[in-house]
């Protein structure tokens, strides 16, 4: 009787003590936003719990068997306003380590900051989306890439489903700059060619970025009107900041799928001082198949990259990191003819073979040294080389051109900054030095040369309180280049009203250049950096804590872009391919405005939703004042996406994430027929305005995934299908030498992407 009873009482009771030990560990930092000196006596609370702890005079907390799952945070203390962080994940063998920013409360009103884990690293106070890799790993079809997510932004519109370039409010897509660290970086994408009409590489963007989402932390992407410490980018910018390892625990995580192999792990250097590393490797799918002798449609596709960050904490002499990536990716296509048919199209009577690696390294440093003034320096190098070799089979060698590319570019970028917060309003200076070195060989020495060149981009922002309700920035920034003896004063401003506890509008304007790609100066280094002012008008509105409304409208005012003294219509807004820079000049303009209206609901209860419309005009004057659509001028941008998740049991998670994207097609040039036929290559028309209106865009994404979570493992299926409606959606037209007439290229078709997570 008494064996009968111990062993049924033990039976009862081991649901509650596998209930027991699945819990984890919430623990991080909590500093002061502007100098990030650590605050001490700051309440942390898992939200619906009585799970609490108080910040010690390092500023740290630690909150110890937390239930796994969804949670939320709420960060309280005297003088300092309120937040909320939500959408937080704690799985059963993993901590959560969080750093939080906490701004000095100036306002009497009851305010509450509501937040995702990713802080306003800017300070920007419109057009800025904060992106967590949560979000990345969550959103449908973004195959874990930051850009691919922002496509489900207002205003962002992407150019090809096969690369993640993307047009910003109907700008050309070399408008976006790629930021590491707080640095400019070269195109760091793999497959730069992905999606391109010319199948040349492009200057910032590719099929999917060559840092693996294990390696990401915040990140910011600015739309607009940026801070004063932005420069040389005229739509966007694309803030990338690297995650630092955990530097008590061990932690793993492997990933296989369609995207490829995904290993990573991180810990501890010296648990005492604080150290630790974060490694991660990624091998593609079709590269492995290539391994194996198997293409796609005769292209042999591969990337791999490498990448580490190592923290080195000293409390005497600031927290210091250093970090390295690097990756490669090939594609090289030869015909076929598994089918005994023969050559089909153009393409498949050449030989086409394209090569990039692309690399960065560098250091930061960070110093608090006084509770007000925060000193932080970076160094970093980045260098890419892209190589493109097209053929002509022998036999028609004589009437279809060969072609090679080859570039190498090299950044070295060194920034300074102060940080300095007084009373009721705060300063923010330094200066950005980047030196670029620039070799190519481009469209059979169209363009071609070596050359060095400096830029120098000092800026300052003051932003202060002018009562309780109304707060400014003010600054300028000033890019300095030394090829063509350039100078440029961009001045930045903005004016927020708080409207209650819950509600602002806010006005801000800058002035923002940015240099032309390097082939066009190795041939004509008499251009100047394409102007553009911005003007935007926000509204904002939180309902409550689980959502927000804003409503933001826009004009960009473009001069000093590339104009063509034989090509009446070629305008810089508008190119896509190589032209002969010696034609080139600056003297075109252009004007872009918009509304966007944007709803978005954080993970709550198992639900989210961002929805967002857009509605916008983008135009391009030539250097005879003529005004006519550009290439971008879509006209309209709907995005809708929604989740759920539900739980199955303590230890399964199931759920299914859809987006809708509809777009307002693109413009493209019309084809002179006979000149193509006569050169035997896509000749177009630039005597014209561009009249070739592409069909709208729709697609719809799915992802859905199944999560087991166990006490030493965690476990992740999932299926992102790209295009679930296998939408025929058109690319470009083009003519074909082989068939001698104009052919329409479609996009991607249905893609499914099959995943499969261990984290241990």
């Amino acid at each position: 009787m008494k064996l009968k009873f111990s062993s049924i009482l033990v039976l009862s009771v081991l649901p509650f003590i596998a209930l027991a030990q699945r819990t984890s560990t919430v623990r991080g930092t909590v500093k002061e936003s502007v100098s990030q000196s650590p605050i001490e006596k700051i309440n942390v609370q898992v939200v619906n719990s009585n799970l609490t702890a108080v910040t010690d005079a390092e500023g740290q907390f630690i909150i110890t068997d937390v239930p796994v799952g969804r949670l939320e945070l709420k960060i309280t203390g005297v003088g300092y306003t309120d937040q909320l962080i939500k959408e937080l994940l704690l799985a059963s063998n993993k901590e959560l380590v969080i750093d939080v920013n906490l701004q000095t409360a100036i306002s009497d009103l009851d305010e509450v900051m509501v937040t995702a884990a990713s802080p306003n690293l800017s300070g920007a106070k419109t057009s800025i989306q904060t992106i967590t890799v949560e979000q990345v790993m969550r959103f449908p079809a973004t195959f874990f890439d930051p850009a691919r997510l922002a496509f489900s932004f207002p205003g962002v519109a992407n150019t090809n489903d096969q690369a993640n370039n993307m047009s910003i409010r109907g700008n050309n897509p070399r408008g976006l700059q790629w930021r590491l660290e707080g640095l400019e970086i070269v195109n760091p994408n793999h497959l730069a060619n992905a999606g391109t009409f010319s199948d040349q590489a492009t200057v910032n963007g590719g099929g999917t970025n060559m840092l693996s989402a294990q390696m990401l932390g915040n990140m910011n992407f600015l739309t607009g009107a940026f801070p004063a410490e932005y420069g040389n980018a005229l739509s966007g910018v694309m803030d990338m900041r690297l995650r630092k390892g955990n530097n008590k625990e061990f932690e793993h995580t492997a990933q296989v799928g369609l995207i490829g192999v995904d290993l990573a792990s991180e810990g501890p250097l010296n648990r005492k001082k604080g150290s630790s590393y974060l490694i991660n490797y990624r091998y593609s799918f079709t590269g492995l198949l290539a391994l194996g002798g198997m293409t796609f449609g005769g292209e042999d596709i591969r990337f791999q990259d490498l990448a580490v960050n190592l923290s080195f904490p000293n409390k005497k002499l600031g927290d210091f990191t250093v970090f390295g990536m690097g990756g490669k990716n090939s594609n090289e296509f030869a015909f076929d003819d598994e089918e005994g048919l023969g050559p089909q199209q153009e393409k498949d009577l050449y030989a086409i073979n394209y090569y990039s690696k692309m690399g960065a390294a560098g250091v930061t440093h960070e110093k608090t040294l006084n509770p007000s003034l925060l000193w932080k320096n970076n160094l970093v190098y980045s260098g890419l080389r892209n190589e493109r070799n097209q053929t002509a089979d022998p036999i028609y060698g004589d009437v279809l051109p060969s072609q090679f590319d080859l570039t190498k570019t090299s950044k070295f970028s060194f920034s300074t900054i102060f940080n300095r917060r007084f009373a009721t309003s705060r300063l923010k200076s330094g200066a950005y030095v980047t030196r670029t070195a620039d070799s190519l060989n481009i469209f059979n020495g169209l363009s071609a040369g070596e050359f060095d060149s400096w830029l120098i981009q000092p800026f300052i922002q003051y932003s202060g309180q002018i009562n309780s309700s109304l707060s400014y920035d003010l600054g300028f920034h000033q890019m300095n280049y030394l090829l063509t003896k350039t100078s440029t004063f961009e001045p930045r401003a903005a004016l927020s009203l708080a409207l209650g506890s819950s509600a602002s509008v806010t006005a801000s304007y800058g002035r923002h250049s940015q240099l032309l790609d390097n082939w066009l100066y190795a041939s004509n280094s008499d251009l100047k950096p394409t102007l553009s002012d911005h003007y935007v008008l926000n509204f904002s509105q939180r309902l409550g804590e689980k959502s927000n409304i804003t409503v933001e409208a826009y004009y960009l005012s473009i001069t000093n872009d590339l104009a063509s003294q034989t090509d009446q219509f070629l305008t810089g807004m508008n190119l896509t391919g190589y032209v002969d820079p010696t034609n080139l000049v600056n003297g075109a303009k252009g004007n872009n405005y918009g509304l966007e209206l944007n709803y978005s609901r954080y993970l709550d209860n198992g639900f989210f939703m961002l929805a967002n419309a857009t509605l916008y005009k983008s135009t391009s004057i030539n250097a005879e004042g003529v005004e006519f659509a550009s290439r971008y001028d879509g006209n309209y941008i709907g995005n809708l996406t929604l989740g759920k998740e539900w739980s199955l049991s303590k230890d399964r998670v199931f759920g299914s994430n859809i987006r809708l994207v509809y777009l307002g097609g693109f413009n493209n040039y019309e084809i002179d027929e006979s000149a193509s036929a006569a050169q035997s290559r896509t000749v177009f028309d630039y005597t014209a305005p561009l009249t070739d209106e592409l069909p709208d865009y729709f697609r719809t994404d799915l992802r859905i995934y199944l999560k087991r979570s166990k006490n030493k493992l965690n476990r992740m299926w999932s299926i992102d299908i790209q295009n679930l409606t296998n939408q025929e959606n058109v690319a470009f037209s083009y003519y074909d030498a082989f068939q001698n007439q104009l052919l329409t290229k479609y996009q991607l078709g249905m893609i499914p992407m099959l995943n499969y997570r261990w984290e241990f």
